[in-house]
Parts: structure tokens; sequence; C-alpha cells
């Protein structure tokens, strides 16, 4: 082989060493795949999906879908809406099918049914500091901060940020907005 062959490999090479190592760390610190176990977030993600999210680095806000690693009864990774932060009071009224913050309606238009399930909690119920209040799409049918076995979300916990859903190609935040 003459040196023009070999330069040529070594650039080849080089570049292909880069890009791989470029994927590795993209998929590492800021982007990752996770996979939807179950139907809590229907009609938004259904069981089997798969999503993309962001690395956990933003300020969780009302509407965010986050994925979870906090312990809980079901040894599992969870997939949630956040509807509550830190120091806001939620109130879930099986009578009137409603979720309140801070004493206000929400707004929910992604979810599959009108609320019948309250939880475990005594409403009214105040997020405490560094963590969330949690609830699956398909309220009727998830668990979630409304009930002991999963709880109040600490943020550090928190994964990162569904945004987008593969296959589909949808983009999840605009079910938030």
């Amino acid at each position: 082989m003459n040196k023009k062959t070999i330069y040529s490999i070594y650039d080849f090479a080089s570049i292909l060493v880069s890009a791989v190592l470029a994927v590795c760390l993209i998929f590492t610190f800021v982007i990752k795949i996770s996979d939807v176990d179950g139907d809590s977030m229907k009609n938004t993600l259904h069981n089997g999906d798969k999503v993309l999210i962001t690395a956990r680095n933003w300020n969780v806000e009302r509407g965010d879908i986050v994925v979870i690693s906090q312990p809980n009864a079901f040894n599992k990774v969870l997939i949630k809406r956040v509807i509550a932060t830190e120091g806001q009071t939620v109130t879930v009224d099986g009578k009137t099918h409603q979720v309140f913050v801070d004493g206000v309606v929400i707004d929910e238009p992604y979810i599959a049914e009108p609320v019948l399930v309250q939880g475990s909690w005594n409403y009214p119920v105040t997020v405490p500091k560094g963590c969330v209040f949690v609830m699956g799409d398909n309220r009727n049918h998830s668990t979630d901060s409304r009930d002991s076995a999963v709880g109040m979300i600490d943020t550090r916990y928190i994964v990162g940020e569904a945004i987008y859903r593969i296959g589909d190609n949808k983009l999840l935040k605009t079910f938030a907005e």
C-alpha cells in the first residue's frame, strides 16, 4: 500500500471513531430511549411505545411527561405526567371528576377519561420541597402519586423528560401546552 492509501484509511478510521464516540456521548448524557411499560399514560403513550427522553437538566414544570427511577412497589421505571411541583396544593375530587392545583381546575385535554379514583391521600395535599405530584393520563388505571405505592416523586429520581414518541414521529410536549 502506498502512503496515500494509508492516510485515507487512517482518516476514515478517525472519522468513524469520532462519530461513534459522539453518538455514545449523546445517548449517554443528552438523549436516551425508554420503553413504556403499561397503559397508565393512554392515550398519550401506549404499552410498548418507545420515547426519546432528555437528560435531567431542566426545571420540572406542570404538564411535563417524565421518566422516574424512584424506588416503588412495582420495582420498575415509571412514566407519568407532572401535575404539581413543590409548594403547590393538589386536590383530586372523585365526585366532580376534576383535579385542582392551588384551587384552580387544571385543563387536561390529554386524559383518557374523567378522574374517578382519588387515591390514598386526604386532600388537599401540598407537594413537599424537592418533590412533584405525578399522575398517569389514563387516570382510573394508573398507580401514581395518589397512591402510597408511588407517592410524591423526589425530583432527584427524575431521569428525564419524554419529548418524542418514536414510531409515529409525535412530539409529546404539545400535549402539555
